[in-house]
């Protein structure tokens, strides 16, 4: 089952957020990510909120739980969105349509959610618009629609390039067919083209990987995310892992790859701009995700959904059925909320800044981290440039142990 919601404090039934949230709203970077919870196979490594139809069951057929109706109940929290920030010139930078498998969703749904984002908030004239996609899971003429609906940018979920890896995985798409779709997205005027891949499967060897880079850089992709595997309690992987019959993906294997991508993509053009995600230009990175990895506001719409503007984050009830009846009965459908402290946002920028080719400024550490910096560029971890201190390759790899460093 998809992972547990945090522990939070209670969110007003409006969804009010306090005056200090509000304060700057429009100066700072504004994004939309819009969840689908909807796939038609439960990936055994996800632990992501969402749901097949066999799981959904009877409460399938409310409005929320349903394909055909849920495109509805994203708009109600689009609108209640605009009723709770105001007032406030708020020009959306980004939305970001993931899941789940947002195409399972018709184009025309899709591109109503983003028009209904349009119209009550307005757009900036370069918006990036990105959808995310299972490569079975669109067709030409869904490209074509969904490029007309407004979306520039989309993320091809490959993961593999190798059947059996593929397998293990849970995916069902055939791997010849990323080609494919790669050139339909780009005979539909798509400006950004994304790859997902994922390293460390059970039963991957360093070829299979090497394959899979190499038939990712085929496709010219503009941007690559490349995440390690990992089991993730109460999935079907984990359950698998526990029994025997697969191994734990392996540290020393999993830093192997980490490396052959650095070095296959850099050949390529692709340089890191944030420790799992490459780019070929500073054009093609994923805005929207730049606004989490450098404390920017965005609402999260749809079920399990989170959202963080002017330090208040907060997360919505976890079943779409129950979402819908929230934003039915006109409430929020947030489950809770955190309002976030000054120590806290400053352990947050250590966290997601130090994962970013521009680096952290050294001045957000405090006393004891700043102690720690000469020791970690000497051996090789960190580089400091001016005032910004930035992961080597190496630094990269151990990632959480700077963290630890920094955070002392």
């Amino acid at each position: 089952m998809p992972s547990a919601l945090p522990v939070g404090d209670p969110v007003p039934e409006d969804g009010a957020l306090p005056a200090s949230a509000l304060a700057g709203l429009g100066t700072r970077p504004f994004g939309f990510y819009v969840h689908v919870p909807f796939c038609t196979v439960r990936c055994g490594y996800c632990d992501f909120n969402t749901y097949t139809a066999e799981e959904l069951g009877p409460a399938g057929s409310a409005r929320g739980a349903s394909r055909a109706t849920y495109a509805e109940a994203a708009i109600a929290e689009v609108r209640r969105a605009r009723a709770v920030l105001g007032g406030a010139d708020v020009r959306v930078d980004t939305i970001f349509v993931g899941g789940g498998t947002p195409t399972l969703l018709s184009p025309g749904d899709l591109g109503s959610i983003v028009a209904a984002i349009a119209g009550e908030f307005g757009l900036a004239d370069d918006v990036e618009v990105t959808t995310e996609a299972n490569p079975d899971s669109v067709a030409a003429w869904d490209l074509d629609e969904l490029r007309a609906a407004g979306f520039n940018r989309i993320s091809f979920g490959m993961q593999s390039a190798v059947d059996h890896v593929l397998a293990v995985l849970d995916r069902t798409h055939d791997p010849l067919r990323v080609p494919a779709v790669v050139e339909w997205a780009r005979a539909a005027g798509f400006e950004q083209l994304s790859l997902d891949l994922i390293y460390g499967t059970p039963g991957e060897s360093v070829a299979d990987w090497e394959l899979t880079v190499e038939a990712a850089l085929a496709c010219r992709p503009d941007h690559v995310s490349a995440y390690s595997l990992i089991v993730e309690e109460g999935t079907a992987l984990a359950r698998r892992v526990k029994r025997g019959e697969l191994p734990m993906p392996d540290d020393d294997d999993l830093a192997d790859k980490y490396l052959i991508a650095d070095e296959r993509l850099g050949r390529a053009g692709l340089e890191w701009y944030e420790v799992s995600n490459w780019a070929k230009d500073e054009a093609s990175r994923c805005r929207h995700n730049l606004h989490y990895w450098t404390g920017g506001d965005w609402w999260g719409v749809g079920p399990g959904a989170h959202s963080h503007v002017g330090g208040v984050r907060w997360w919505n009830v976890k079943h779409p059925a129950a979402y819908a009846e929230r934003l039915d009965r006109g409430v929020t459908p947030a489950h809770a909320r955190e309002v976030l402290g000054d120590e806290d946002r400053r352990v947050e920028r250590v966290l997601l800044e130090l994962r970013l080719r521009e680096g952290l400024p050294v001045e957000v550490l405090d006393r004891d981290g700043r102690a720690n910096v000469a020791r970690l560029v000497e051996e090789g971890l960190l580089t400091r440039h001016a005032e910004r201190l930035v992961p080597t390759r190496q630094g990269r790899l151990l990632a959480d142990a700077l963290v630890r460093d920094l955070l002392p």
